[in-house]
């Protein structure tokens, strides 16, 4: 069986071998002054040897333990053939280090402390030293995939989001023209320009994460106008913003979904003095908008009722900021929404 090896791991190993490296040459100066720069040549010579040991160590030895029963005897077995192997090829390297003129063995020397109770930290603590680097590695890492993971969920989700409401949205404006091409109204031909504007904005302005607030503005008062084609003189619309900064980033098509709604379920279905009131403002990076719609519901028992151009407005707010709120209250013969948002804390 083929046992593969991998690169960008064992990569990581050298990194923390060189980490381990400076760190016992520093201990080495500190302890051993006299004999530091032989130590140095040793250390290096070592450090290969480490490296592998502790990556061959921790990423097959250790996964071994893992609790199965097929291996709870095996596991112990495995265990002592990695130290006896380990104690075989240090014994080896140290050897070829000596025999090329590398590594110094300090035992043959009697004014120098033996050399075992030096090397049994030296390897011990690599191990130590390797896992605890290791560790904190890999649960940045998995933690960042966990992060990634959130994010790609949450945007496929947005999209989801945005592709239920464009062609809602779409949808009800076709029903604007159609009305009038049944009526044979010489405004349908205008409507129509006007549709193209809008279709234009939705492909080519839209596939972005933010827009400006004044071409959101500029959509806006597009689908204003094309609305009001439908209504005679009794339709008053009042459509006033206060932007300090006209060049602010906003979600594109934002706004419409409570501006859509004024119509399709207020004005279109109210007979007397139809009105919509829309109020725009962002101060500070806080965005208030306000929209008043006339309607013949009333007040009754329990919350408004929301449709899927609210529901999904509220959950788009949710995957994009963190401080936000949307409130709906039904009056008597006036349906009010307000949107606010601060939108420096966009996710």
């Amino acid at each position: 069986m083929k046992l593969a090896v991998d690169k960008e791991r064992f990569k990581l190993y050298i990194r923390l071998g060189g980490a381990y490296l400076m760190l016992w040459l520093f201990v080495d100066l500190a302890m051993h002054s006299e004999t530091f720069p032989q130590r140095v040549w040793n250390n290096i010579w070592l450090i290969g040897f480490l490296i592998v040991n502790n990556f061959v160590f921790l990423e097959y030895t250790l996964p071994f333990f893992k609790p199965r029963w097929k291996r709870i005897f095996t596991a112990p077995l495995l265990l002592l053939a990695h130290g006896f192997l380990y104690s075989v090829v240090l014994y080896v390297w140290k050897s070829i280090g000596i025999f090329v003129h590398i590594y110094t063995d300090f035992k043959t020397d009697p004014s120098i402390d033996k050399e075992e109770p030096y090397q049994f930290p030296y390897t011990f603590v690599s191990v130590v030293f390797f896992g605890i680097f290791l560790h904190f590695h890999d649960y940045r890492k998995l933690k960042a995939a966990a992060q990634q993971l959130r994010i790609e969920k949450q945007e496929a989700e947005l999209n989801y989001l945005k592709s239920q409401t464009n062609p809602h949205f779409l949808f009800n404006t076709l029903n604007n023209i159609y009305s009038l091409s049944m009526d044979k109204s010489d405004l349908a031909p205008e409507s129509i320009l006007r549709l193209s504007k809008i279709l234009r904005f939705m492909l080519y302005e839209t596939g972005g994460a933010y827009i400006a607030i004044e071409q959101e503005l500029k959509i806006m008062s597009d689908y204003l106008a094309l609305e009001r084609l439908r209504y005679d003189d009794s339709l008053r619309v009042n459509f006033n913003y206060d932007i300090e900064d006209m060049r602010q980033a906003v979600p594109p098509l934002l706004l419409i979904p409570l501006v859509e709604n004024a119509f399709k379920h207020g004005v279109s279905e109210t007979r007397h003095q139809p009105f919509v009131d829309i109020h725009l403002s962002v101060q500070n990076r806080r965005l208030t908008f306000e929209v008043k719609n006339s309607t013949e519901d009333f007040p009754g028992e329990g919350n408004v009722k929301e449709n899927i151009g609210l529901s999904n407005l509220r959950r788009q707010l949710e995957l994009q900021y963190t401080d936000y709120s949307l409130s709906v209250q039904q009056g008597e013969s006036v349906f009010t929404a307000t949107l606010k948002i601060n939108l420096a804390s966009h996710v």
